[in-house]
């Protein structure tokens, strides 16, 4: 029964009541009522009607028809000579996928083909959970050679299901999933919308996640990793007038109130600069050694060892020390000489960098080459003596081993 009717029985009594004579006083009352409530029922809702069409002027979304129900989507390609600062877009197509997998320390991505790479990005109304919804994705893939920008509008929650099926069927047909933080958050907050819109959640993908390769290889060196930091501090390109996150969900419950779609612009571009950036991080990740800096060498170069590629983890390491990254270029190549074997070079690192800084960790290690390798534990003895940070049960061992192989030594 609708509230109409449902108002036209108010004063009935019940069919099997005996009826209450009416006295003037109720009448009056409930005919006020009535009156009241039919004057709520025919006012305007305070955003009247269905959501006005996207105006090209504000948002440059095209409307779509689909089986599902409209599609509000924005192309755009990019030249071929599009840079980041000073990384081109299209340098990923060079991108070597075995670099990307040592980096992202996942072998499933040393068989993939780059140039079929799906960027994926999504601004949502919160930071997870089944009530988060993705209001603009952003999608960026290579056409012959171009990147295209391809980013989704939920101009309303009900027609999010023709936006996920055509996410879907992009995902589908991508060799490589590359996001930053995607693993996260993006593809969870994602594949719950699939599931909660009864649809089939698309098929996992080789995943290369951007901010865990960008920590391993600068956050000794700029500490902040985000999207942002890596931007000005790697790539050297700084975004104008760019929104802050907390700005994002907000724009967009001002625009289900109100229509205004000026609020989500600062949104759709802070999306596609996203999108834009991971293809030219993919890009200089796929070819790194000649455009890092020093010290993010020393992180290439730790991340190639924890691969077991030891080889480009010794050639990286080189590169550091040569470039001028100091007690950590050196501490890096004697670990990575350790690691290959190569005892003499890791002994001549160390004792250089013992030399030339007061470091527990450096001494801690030529405490051991003296001791296995050189087979002096008076050497070993007085490194150990200045300090090697180990705890002092363990200390306390390793001193009194080396002066029993000293006294041993003598007789």
């Amino acid at each position: 029964m609708d509230l109409r009717r449902k108002l036209a029985t108010l004063g009935r009594p019940a069919a099997a009541a005996p009826a209450e004579p009416a006295g003037s006083e109720r009448e009056s009352a409930l005919s006020k009522l009535r009156r009241e409530m039919a004057e709520i029922l025919e006012r305007p809702p305070t955003v009247a009607g269905p959501r006005p069409e996207l105006r090209v002027d504000e948002l440059p979304f095209s409307r779509v028809e689909t089986e599902s129900g409209p599609l509000y989507v924005r192309r755009e390609r990019l030249a071929p000579s599009h840079h980041v600062g000073t990384i081109p877009v299209d340098a990923a197509l060079a991108a070597k996928p075995e670099l990307l997998s040592l980096l992202a320390l996942d072998p499933s991505l040393a068989e993939t083909d780059v140039a079929r790479a799906l960027f994926l990005d999504t601004e949502t109304t919160g930071l997870g959970g089944s009530g988060t919804i993705a209001f603009v994705v952003g999608l960026a893939l290579f056409e012959e050679g171009s990147l295209v920008i391809e980013q989704l509008l939920l101009r309303t929650p009900s027609e999010e299901r023709p936006l996920l099926e055509h996410v879907g069927r992009l995902v589908e047909g991508a060799s490589l999933l590359v996001t930053f933080n995607g693993k996260a958050f993006d593809v969870p907050t994602l594949s719950g919308r699939f599931v909660l819109n009864r649809l089939p959640v698309p098929p996992p993908r080789p995943h290369l996640d951007l901010l865990h390769v960008a920590r391993r290889i600068h956050r000794a060196r700029i500490r902040s990793c985000t999207l942002k930091s890596l931007e000005s501090e790697i790539l050297g390109f700084v975004r104008d007038a760019d929104i802050d996150g907390g700005d994002v969900a907000p724009r967009y419950g001002h625009y289900l109130r109100t229509g205004d779609e000026s609020a989500l612009v600062p949104v759709v571009e802070h999306n596609a600069w996203d999108v834009v950036s991971m293809a030219a991080l993919v890009g200089l990740y796929g070819e790194p050694l000649g455009t890092l800096h020093a010290e993010d060498l020393v992180g290439l170069s730790r991340t190639f060892r924890r691969a077991r590629a030891l080889d480009r983890a010794e050639e990286a390491a080189e590169l550091s020390v040569r470039r001028g990254a100091g007690a950590e270029g050196l501490r890096a190549r004697g670990e990575i000489a350790k690691a290959r074997g190569d005892l003499r070079r890791a002994l001549e690192d160390f004792e250089e960098l013992a030399r030339s800084v007061d470091d527990e960790r450096a001494r801690l290690e030529l405490a051991k080459l003296y001791e296995h390798w050189v087979k002096s534990p008076e050497q070993a003895l007085a490194v150990t003596a200045l300090g090697t940070g180990e705890a002092p049960v363990a200390h306390q061992k390793r001193r009194a081993r080396l002066e029993k192989k000293v006294r041993a030594g003598r007789r």
